[in-house]
């Protein structure tokens, strides 16, 4: 099975209000989002397809075809639109980005010929994307960043072994990184928020949990969690999942980027 990715983009303006809430209590829940003049984004789609390698060709499918069809459905439906006062699905549905995810999903599952959809991802923007699979509930992933030095040192290793395998890494005064946290949750959306959680709440216990513990800090010296245990990013991304599952339902995986070029994940036990 071979596995093919068209990346697409489209910008559409929308709002988050529930007109039987109050402005406060929408406010609340939406925070800014809830501007009944809306805002809008630059919305990254990737649309992944699946299928047998046809040897004739040496393709699944004509690439062209994948964006022909999507960007097809994209200027007729999404793009350059008000979705709440122009959709006619999301006149009656919250617009966020697990129920787009969602209505892409069902729009295009059928659509494309000689190959079958796999997954729908749509970034609303570089903290915050939203991706259906399928057979698979939708998932919604928030990104966070924290500044921290580390030293890559083993105490179960020889200071010998561990210049060999970590080499500037073991610098003893440690060096430092802008880690990237993705923290992604699966689960069904609420019917009435359109949101699989409250982004608020997910804000207040990914910063209290992780980030003011972490941020500016030195993990090895200023941090319980990596006194004895070295703090590479593998380990940073189970030590943080151990540390949010249990408040975060439906908790998914960790992604830690370390930098441009590392990226780690850790989907729990």
């Amino acid at each position: 099975m071979i596995y093919i990715t068209r990346v697409l983009y489209f910008s559409a303006a929308h709002s988050y209000k529930i007109p039987s809430w109050t402005e406060k209590k929408n406010k609340l829940i939406f925070g800014p989002c809830s501007n009944q003049n809306g805002h809008g984004h630059d919305y990254k789609l990737e649309v992944t397809v699946k299928g047998p390698l046809i040897k004739e060709s040496g393709i699944v499918v004509n690439t062209n075809d994948i964006k022909y069809v999507v960007s097809e459905f994209l200027e007729r439906e999404l793009d350059g639109k008000f979705l709440n006062k122009e959709h006619p699905f999301f006149k009656k549905e919250m617009p966020t980005t697990e129920n787009l995810v969602k209505y892409i999903w069902d729009s295009l599952e059928n659509s494309l010929e000689g190959c079958s959809l796999h997954r729908i991802r749509l970034h609303e923007n570089h903290y915050l994307l939203s991706e259906k699979e399928d057979n698979e509930m939708p998932r919604i992933t928030r990104r966070y960043h924290f500044c921290a030095a580390h030293r890559l040192h083993s105490n179960q290793l020889s200071d010998e072994e561990n210049l060999k395998i970590f080499g500037k890494c073991n610098n003893p005064h440690g060096h430092g990184h802008n880690y990237y946290v993705d923290v992604t949750v699966q689960g069904e959306i609420d019917p009435t928020t359109g949101m699989i959680l409250d982004l608020n709440q997910l804000d207040n216990i990914v910063d209290n949990t992780v980030i003011e513990k972490f941020d500016h800090k030195h993990l090895n010296l200023d941090t319980e969690e990596f006194k004895e245990l070295n703090p590479t990013s593998e380990n940073v991304a189970i030590v943080i999942y151990n540390m949010l599952s249990p408040h975060i339902q439906g908790l998914l995986k960790i992604g830690i980027q370390e930098t441009e070029k590392n990226y780690f994940e850790y989907f729990g036990e």
